[in-house]
């Protein structure tokens, strides 16, 4: 070959690797030998940094550890790569938080999960330590088939808005949208191998992980993927355990007014998937009133989530019956209760000290002052579990009171509240569900109820 084709081949060679060099600004997570940056959370499985690869070793007896960022992001584009042992599951926690009142501090949030098993659900979303499974790759055998058993794996993950994207090796794994979580820390995980003495020891190895968290829009890259969107729809995890959509997101399907025999023409819409009580100066039902579920319940389940405006007051009552002396009081029922603290009077009233602030057993309970609320304007998700007349309330996975329907300390406290003067009051078998307009902008969405199955008589 003549000396000029080869000086060719060489500029074109080296034109080439310009052209394919990645020039995203990122930036580096690990330095070499050293977990500055970075502290542990959870268990007491063991890290180490050497020459940039972090190596995790499980321990035995000892509950899930991550090794956590001490800095928080909210949006980034997140790229490292990981090497997992065979018999081991592990994950790479996004968004997530470690907050004392939420289960002693325990970690959880959105991971990555790596799955070296033959389910191989590796790139997948799961909610560690809440709502499970979110996006998981049963109908994405191309994402399931690219992880490589024993050997170094890519992972890709935007987070961007209530956007979260994944890719393992370049194939496109998991397209979630969903707003429970805005920001948090990164994790790598060790999980738990409890007392199996075979996994002590083993290792989850990470290296060259970079961030980028400005330009995102510029860098962000489309996926193939159907989004999987949990805002008015069931997880692929509460299918399983079965919960059911007590409102569809779209229609009035399953409501109407507490005192109407169809839902209200007014006072009431449905917008963006959400469903809103209008403004009308805080007078409790002058436009549309009060709706209920059109069919009554027992035991249940229910997770609503409500968005409260700047002094806002609302509700959401259980075990109602509408049919009641058919008057007034045919829309009473023990009640969630829904309010802005900080401006609303209401907060300061009540037979017992604190009993109408939000999350309260409305006039009866107050709800421990120590609830993880976000601000107004903010989503926020209530959950009621009554089941044998064990009750309990619930803000943001946080149980914030509990009670015995038909208790004496039940009773006593009925009867020292407004509730006094109907009889039996709180005591249905069975009742309706209702969201109350008291004149106030309140959103709602996400709403679903779970009933457990009646036992087979032996």
């Amino acid at each position: 070959m003549k000396f000029h084709n080869l000086f060719f081949l060489v500029l074109i060679g080296f034109g080439l690797s310009s052209c394919n060099e990645d020039k995203t600004p990122w930036e580096d997570l690990f330095t070499n030998n050293s977990l500055e940056g970075f502290n542990i959370k959870g268990g007491n499985a063991t890290y180490q940094n050497e020459n940039g690869t972090i190596i995790g070793t499980t321990a035995a007896n000892t509950p899930n550890t991550f090794l956590c960022t001490d800095k928080e992001y909210s949006d980034f584009i997140f790229e490292i790569e990981y090497k997992v042992d065979a018999t081991m599951n592990s994950g790479i926690q996004i968004r997530s938080n470690s907050l004392p009142y939420y289960r002693d501090g325990m970690v959880h949030g959105y991971q990555i999960e790596i799955d070296p098993s033959k389910r191989a659900w590796s790139g997948g979303i799961y909610d560690e330590k809440r709502r499970k499974w979110l996006n998981p790759l049963v109908d994405n055998p191309q994402a399931q088939k690219a992880f490589k058993q024993n050997e170094w794996n890519h992972y890709r993950v935007e987070a961007i808005g209530d956007t979260l994207k994944t890719w393992i090796n370049g194939v496109a794994a998991a397209y979630l949208i969903d707003d429970k979580t805005s920001s948090g820390f990164i994790g790598l995980q060790v999980h738990s191998i409890g007392k199996n003495k075979k996994n002590l020891g083993k290792q989850v190895l990470w290296r060259n992980a970079k961030i980028l968290t400005t330009d995102l829009p510029k860098y962000s890259q489309e996926s193939p993927l159907e989004p999987i969107i949990t805002k008015n729809n069931l997880t692929y995890q509460e299918k399983k355990s079965g919960w059911k959509m007590l409102w569809d997101g779209k229609t009035t399907k399953g409501w109407r007014g507490a005192k109407l025999v169809k839902f209200p023409e007014k006072g009431w819409s449905i917008e963006n998937g959400e469903l809103i009580v209008a403004d009308t100066g805080g007078a409790e039902s002058t436009a549309g009133g009060d709706i209920v579920t059109t069919k009554e319940y027992s035991n249940f389940e229910l997770l609503v989530d409500f968005k409260l405006t700047d002094g806002a007051n609302s509700g959401i009552k259980y075990y109602v019956d509408t049919e009641l002396n058919k008057g007034p009081g045919s829309s009473i029922g023990l009640e969630y209760q829904i309010l802005d603290d900080a401006l609303h009077e209401d907060a300061k009233r009540g037979s017992h000290e604190g009993s109408r602030t939000v999350c309260s057993l409305y006039d009866l309970i107050k709800a421990d002052p120590i609830k993880p609320l976000n601000p107004i304007g903010e989503w926020n998700t209530a959950y009621i579990k009554s089941i044998n007349n064990k009750v309990e309330h619930w803000v943001n996975d946080v149980k914030v009171l509990e009670y015995e329907r038909g208790s004496d300390e039940f009773l006593k406290l009925v009867s020292e509240s407004k509730y006094a003067k109907w009889p039996n009051f709180g005591l249905l078998e069975k009742g309706q569900i209702l969201l109350q307009d008291h004149g106030n902008k309140v959103s709602f969405r996400n709403i679903k109820i779970r009933v457990p199955k009646p036992k087979k008589k032996k």
